[in-house]
Formats: C-alpha cells, structure tokens, sequence
C-alpha cells in the first residue's frame, strides 16, 4: 500500500518539475507578465484624465 502512494508521489513530484522546468526553459511566466502589462496599459489608456499634471 505504502508503495503505490510513493509510486503517485514520485510521478506527481516528477511532472510539477517538468512542467516548471519548461516554464523556466522558455522564460514563459515573463512572457505572460509582457503581455498582461500591455493589456492593462490598454485598458488604462482608453481611460479618461481626470487630473493633468
């Protein structure tokens, strides 16, 4: 019994550090913070002034 939950923890263990290996490897987290700034700078543009300095 105790093998099968070391043999899931392993494979869980395994792919969570695949996966964030790739996320690393292609630098996507940055990728996506780059396009989410640009989206919020969007959405803040359209926006009216209210005040001017």
């Amino acid at each position: 019994m105790n093998c099968k939950i070391f043999k899931k923890l392993i494979k869980i263990i395994g792919a969570a550090t695949g996966i964030l290996f790739i996320v690393y490897f292609w630098n996507l987290d940055q990728k996506l913070m780059a396009w989410l700034y640009t989206l919020v700078n969007n959405i803040f543009d359209r926006k009216k002034v209210d005040q001017v300095f």
